[in-house]
């Protein structure tokens, strides 16, 4: 990975996660969050399989920034939905990489079957700490669950990431954000996901 430092007046922003997490919700709910506060947005293509089980990735580039690519080692901020994705993706990282990662794994179908195995959360994210600036590790699944359904863990990563306040983003132009995406039944139990990871993120900001 470069350690070359950012110069440039924008912000890179890697997405990676397995299929049924919710990625594409969370790129969009950045992207629009970013757009809404009248912010330069750039949104990749998502690539991976969306369908549960496939491996899911995208970016979003914020600021004044010519290309809407991520290149290897460019990546300022990791936002990973699952730890051993977050490993894989750390490729696209640098050593000033704010990373937030959700500890909570999905055993791959090879391992659940026994072909393979696992390996220990506890050194995964050690391995992301050795090789990035700040690595922000919650079990988004559990806070989701606080909220009111486990399936809003999505809206946990994100709501860390905003907390962290790597894009001057104000919190209501966030919630607005949800609202804007989501359809109103939503509305409570995503913004209660998002209210927890938010401070999750600046407890440690």
């Amino acid at each position: 990975m470069t350690t070359e430092k950012r110069t440039d007046a924008g912000v890179r922003i890697f997405f990676t996660g397995v299929g049924g997490q919710g990625t594409l919700l969370a790129t969009r709910l950045v992207g629009e969050a970013a757009l809404i506060q009248g912010m330069n947005v750039t949104m990749s293509e998502i690539h991976g399989m969306a369908q549960r089980g496939g491996v899911v990735e995208s970016s979003i580039v914020a600021g004044h920034i010519a290309s809407p690519i991520i290149a290897d080692g460019q990546a300022d901020v990791l936002l990973a939905f699952e730890p051993l994705e977050a490993v894989r993706a750390l490729v696209k990282c640098h050593a000033g990489t704010t990373a937030v990662v959700n500890t909570v794994p999905i055993v791959p179908f090879t391992v659940a079957t026994g072909q393979g195995r696992y390996p220990d959360v506890q050194g995964v994210l050690e391995t992301l700490q050795e090789s990035l600036a700040k690595v922000v590790a919650l079990d988004a699944v559990a806070l989701a669950r606080e909220a009111g359904n486990v399936r809003a863990a999505n809206m946990v990563v994100v709501g860390a990431f905003a907390g962290l306040q790597v894009l001057p983003i104000e919190k209501p132009v966030w919630q607005e954000s949800v609202r804007r995406l989501l359809p109103p039944k939503l509305h409570a139990v995503n913004e209660r996901a998002f209210a927890l990871g938010f401070d999750a993120g600046r407890a440690v900001a």
